[in-house]
């Protein structure tokens, strides 16, 4: 039995490996005039970048003051790179694509939380995404779309990014896994929207990252790997790795693959059931591994990485929210170690699940600090702009279909 578990388990995690994008159009873009294989920036590591400024005739310097402009100074457009030459500013705008992703909606929340939708397309322009229209009034279908989330909480300003196109593990509470999993964003496109998130009015500068957004950040491990370096070096963002958290539903080998990871990153298991029998009814990637299992893989994080886990749990009304199933959770987070991050359920239009009233979400939080589990409620921000998981790209292609 056990056997059949791990090969279904390596199954599901192998098809969120194996998603790419559709292929490519070689050639030039007919609305820029940038070359459709020209290389993403925010793909590129320094190292690379000053190699390709050497074989174009550059300074070794030129990529610094690149990389100075763009995570420093937050600009995009190498035609404002002021002390570049004139040759080497054209150069960049013809031969480097660096925003790709065009901004399908931004909504701010009376809390000051803010929401990019994003459609990610070859050729996009070399634009300072601050002067990028928001196309509002024009709903368009839900393919090649994520979405990020600028969450402000003072000194803080936490960059909530996805890691794939859809979801491949379909929580059936959540809205980004309807449609599935359409494939893996890049390193690149990973790092480009803590940079759009960066660019936005009130931020200034993105001081942590959690990897909660749309998709499976395990099932995408490489890619999300490179871009936690790259949000973490000195010459990138240069946001420290404890306030990188990378969240999962869980996949055992995945977690115990993720422990030799070389920086010190947070890790949380999307739990959000007490045991197995609610678990597989909420969440279908759970037939691949039980919850005793994911814990035994986490136990092994624990100890290999000196870190404690965090379980992020969402509380349904009437689903997973009784005083028992907070007994249960507790005895699972004492045996790991673990905190507790409860979350109340916003509700997304068409699914069958509620938001739990105040007093049962109080005393569950409760119940857990009774048995010695560190326990917060986390805030929830931005439900006036359809800040849910998926919930956005979700209206969206509910209004193109009207």
């Amino acid at each position: 039995m056990n056997d059949q578990r791990e090969g279904n388990e390596d199954r599901a995690e192998a098809a969120g490996e194996r998603a790419q994008h559709p292929p490519q159009q070689h050639g030039e873009s007919p609305e820029t005039g940038i070359d459709c294989d020209a290389p993403h920036f925010f793909s590129l590591h320094r190292d690379a970048l000053r190699e390709w400024c050497g074989e174009r005739g550059m300074q070794r310097h030129t990529a610094d003051q690149i990389v100075d402009w763009v995570y420093r100074k937050a600009c995009a457009d190498p035609l404002q790179m002021t002390n570049l030459s004139k040759r080497n500013r054209e150069l960049l705008a013809q031969s480097m694509r660096f925003t790709t992703a065009r901004r399908i909606d931004h909504r701010i929340a009376t809390d000051g939380t803010q929401k990019l939708l994003m459609a990610w397309e070859r050729g996009a322009s070399n634009t300072d995404p601050a002067s990028l229209p928001v196309l509002n009034a024009a709903p368009v279908a839900s393919g090649r779309q994520t979405e990020c989330v600028m969450i402000p909480a003072d000194p803080r300003r936490t960059a909530c990014i996805s890691s794939q196109l859809g979801c491949p593990v379909g929580c059936r509470f959540c809205a980004s896994g309807i449609g599935g999993l359409e494939g893996n964003l890049t390193a690149g496109q990973i790092i480009e929207q803590v940079f759009h998130l960066s660019t936005l009015d009130a931020v200034e500068r993105i001081s942590h990252v959690v990897f909660m957004g749309m998709g499976e950040p395990l099932a995408n491990l490489g890619a999300v790997s490179d871009a936690i370096r790259v949000l973490h070096a000195e010459w990138g963002f240069g946001i420290s790795a404890r306030r990188i958290t990378v969240s999962t539903v869980g996949l055992p080998t995945a977690i115990r693959r993720f422990c030799d990871f070389e920086l010190p990153v947070t890790l949380a298991l999307s739990l959000h059931a007490p045991n197995d029998e609610i678990r597989r009814n909420i969440i279908p990637w759970a037939d691949f591994s039980t919850i005793d299992e994911l814990l035994d893989a986490c136990d092994e994080w624990f100890h290999r990485t000196g870190r404690e886990i965090t379980l992020e749990y969402i509380l349904l009304g009437g689903v997973n929210d009784r005083e028992e199933h907070a007994a249960e959770l507790a005895e699972h987070a004492r045996r790991i170690h673990a905190n507790v991050n409860l979350i109340r359920y916003n509700e997304v239009r068409g699914m069958p699940f509620q938001r739990p009233n105040s007093d049962s979400v109080l005393r569950f939080q409760e119940v857990l600090r009774e048995r010695g589990v560190n326990t917060h409620i986390r805030a929830s921000r931005g439900r006036d702009i359809a800040a849910a998981c998926g919930q956005l790209r979700h209206e969206h292609a509910a209004a193109t279909r009207q």
